[in-house]
């Protein structure tokens, strides 16, 4: 007799406890692994409008490589960037600058000498072009600007700056000016503080005057340096053009960005 009431009291116990993990199975959601998507949402609104006015973000994020080229003298200067790693090759006429991730490189023909700093320049020129999406690049900082008022159009202002650490020049900052009614980028303000101490008070500014679409996105075919007095554009100083643009989702080797035999390493 007491080992049939024992025989059921282990039963009970175990019929509850069933009952228990039955009930925790129902109140807990199955997870269900959804695909990632590309949000916005944590960029002022202002801009995810001017995202979407040069093709998406999201369309940008689906590029692996970007290529463009500008004349110089005796010859193109041809930019080619890897844009999830940021791999960098630049090929000019007499020389040859590149980053692999890792190692900034550069390689002269000739034995001519280059007059100026390939720590600065190599990812110079892509920072400009790829604008406005490098400004949703991690630890970037955004803040209304005082709009832009030139020949009687007024320009509102988005303000970038950067987390402490970020980049070589992370006291380095931005203002991009936009078309009230399109929306697209209209003007760049920007300082330079690489090499020094301490931010610049000195705003340089460039009107970016024609563009064109490349696999969906809108990129510059015309940026215009002013000439500036009291932190104000006044006349043109000087005009760059770019041609031959190309955008794929196709990822290079990346070999393609690798010091070369005879190319110096740049500390």
């Amino acid at each position: 007799m007491k080992k049939i009431l024992y025989l059921l009291m282990l039963l009970a116990v175990m019929v509850s406890c069933k009952d228990k993990t039955t009930e925790t199975k129902t109140e807990t959601e199955p997870y269900t692994e959804a695909e990632p998507d590309v949000t916005t949402s944590v960029y002022p609104d202002n801009l995810t409008k001017v995202f979407d006015a040069h093709g998406g973000l999201d369309t940008w994020n689906e590029m692996a490589t970007l290529e463009f080229s500008v004349e110089k003298p005796g010859g193109y200067e041809i930019t080619t960037t890897d844009l999830k790693d940021r791999y960098a090759l630049i090929e000019m006429p007499k020389h040859t600058i590149g980053f692999d991730g890792e190692v900034l490189w550069m390689k002269n023909r000739d034995k001519s000498t280059y007059d100026g700093n390939p720590k600065f320049y190599y990812n110079l020129m892509f920072y400009f072009y790829a604008m406005p999406f490098v400004l949703a690049d991690d630890g970037v900082m955004y803040a209304e600007a005082e709009p832009l008022i030139f020949e009687g159009n007024t320009y509102p202002g988005i303000q970038i700056s950067y987390e402490t650490g970020v980049g070589v020049s992370s006291d380095d900052e931005y203002i991009l000016y936009y078309d009230a009614d399109t929306h697209k980028m209209a003007w760049l303000a920007y300082t330079v503080t690489f090499g020094k101490d301490e931010k610049s008070k000195a705003w340089h500014f460039i009107n970016y005057t024609n563009w064109q679409e490349v696999e969906g996105i809108v990129v510059p075919e015309t940026m215009v340096w002013y000439t500036v007095e009291n932190n104000q554009p006044t006349t043109i100083k000087s005009e760059t053009k770019f041609v031959s643009p190309m955008l794929t989702t196709v990822k290079m080797d990346p070999r393609v960005y690798g010091r070369p035999e005879g190319a110096e390493m740049i500390q």
